[in-house]
């Protein structure tokens, strides 16, 4: 498919949904389309492990103190489970902001270790996101694989052979370093990949981080200088994080107080968790919740 009818196809897959602004599931496994018809405002997001493929417009995403910019043409890798700031920043109703968005399977990745000579996948320094040229190979695999939509026989057929050549040419890219990095099981890559997995799992519980190091196999002090290294905070704040961003999908649905909502993900205290609550979202949880019932 040629990248001007993707491009339209997308669109007018999106328009049928009336989803503009919002992640789209396709029905095929592992894949999504998101599309903007204009900007939109630097957002408190969680990225999990996910490849973009920008096909029109462009987009900003923060992670820590490092700002990556990207647009049509380029692919975006994420790894690990990210707490990041995003945005985009180049779109309008004739030219929408159009990417394909893979949730990448690590299983499938893991999977793929013995069939990849050692040479291509030895540990090596990345990030936990990054942003190259699009290869064209890349492309035509999500291309492809976006085209069984059309096709429930081919789909399901075909569907999980292009599935694990996507994968396999998302961890061959030039920077799939972190996705590499996680098929060792030894990896530090690998025992954060299985932290992050266990702080999502009991967000909601006490954590002590010396325990979580234990269970993964590494120090107390290599298991923060790494967490920190890869998600750029640290394991106790980025259990906080999610008990933000979980306590605003619970108060956009309107059916909780606030104080049930700050004991519901794991605080003790209501008056902390709207203190620490307005200092990510620059809001109340009262103000926000609020807000979401005006815009329901």
């Amino acid at each position: 498919m040629t990248e001007p009818a993707l491009i339209a196809k997308i669109a007018a897959y999106v328009g049928n949904q009336g989803l503009w602004g919002t992640p789209i599931e396709t029905g095929l496994p592992n894949m999504a389309v998101y599309a903007s018809q204009g900007p939109t405002d630097l957002e408190c997001l969680l990225y999990e492990a996910v490849a973009c493929l920008i096909l029109q417009g462009s987009k900003e995403t923060i992670l820590g103190d490092r700002t990556f910019a990207y647009g049509a043409g380029a692919s975006l890798i994420v790894s690990h489970d990210l707490h990041v700031h995003a945005r985009v920043t180049e779109a309008s109703v004739k030219s929408p902001y159009i990417a394909l968005v893979l949730i990448i399977d690590l299983d499938i990745v893991r999977n793929l270790y013995g069939e990849v000579p050692s040479s291509e996948i030895a540990e090596t320094q990345a990030t936990s996101i990054d942003v190259s040229d699009a290869d064209p190979g890349l492309y035509d695999a999500m291309s492809r694989y976006f085209a069984l939509l059309d096709n429930p026989v081919e789909a399901k057929v075909l569907g999980p052979l292009i599935l694990k050549e996507i994968h396999y040419r998302l961890l061959t890219a030039p920077h799939g370093g972190m996705l590499r990095n996680l098929i060792q099981s030894s990896s530090h890559a690998s025992r954060i990949s299985r932290a992050i997995e266990s702080i999502r799992q009991d967000y909601a519980k006490p954590m002590a981080v010396a325990d979580l190091a234990t269970t993964v196999g590494m120090s107390a002090s290599s298991f923060h200088e790494h967490f920190k290294s890869i998600t750029s905070t640290t394991p106790l704040q980025y259990q906080k994080d999610l008990r933000l961003m979980e306590a605003r999908r619970l108060l956009a649905e309107g059916q909780i107080s606030v104080s049930t909502t700050a004991y519901e993900v794991g605080y003790e205290s209501p008056t902390q968790f709207s203190r620490e609550y307005s200092r990510k979202f620059g809001i109340s949880p009262r103000q926000d919740r609020s807000r979401s019932a005006i815009a329901v």
